[in-house]
């Protein structure tokens, strides 16, 4: 069994100082999708039922034709997941920087991970 070193107060200093914010922010993601259980999105596979915590980044709605969709990415430190809603031009509360919690089955559109019509949860902003 492996032993977790925590580094000094230094050392966590140096690297708070020195990180880009958007190094830190991605650590803190990850942290709060560790503290709640959720699956990291850089570990889901194909056809697998997760549930995945982050903050949305983008929101778009595409107007098609036969289909109008919402698409979100999502993104929790370590990788985003694009969250589809068919047949939606909208929904309340999904708007970039709002955090959320989605759980879905995991598919790939263009190579990338995406989770139609999930079933999601807004968190309160925070303070």
């Amino acid at each position: 069994m492996a032993i977790e070193e925590r580094p000094s107060p230094v050392r966590r200093f140096m690297r708070r100082l020195f990180a880009s914010p958007e190094e830190l922010d991605a650590e803190d993601l990850q942290r709060d999708a560790a503290e709640s259980g959720c699956t990291p999105a850089c570990d889901v596979r194909r056809g697998q039922l997760v549930t995945i915590t982050g903050r949305l980044r983008t929101v778009v709605y595409t107007p098609r034709t036969n289909l109008p969709t919402l698409e979100a990415d999502l993104y929790d430190g370590s990788d985003l997941i694009r969250l589809v809603w068919l047949g939606r031009r909208r929904i309340a509360g999904i708007e970039p920087g709002r955090s959320v919690t989605a759980r879905g089955r995991i598919a790939f559109r263009d190579d990338r991970k995406v989770i139609y019509n999930p079933y999601y949860e807004l968190e309160a902003p925070r303070p």
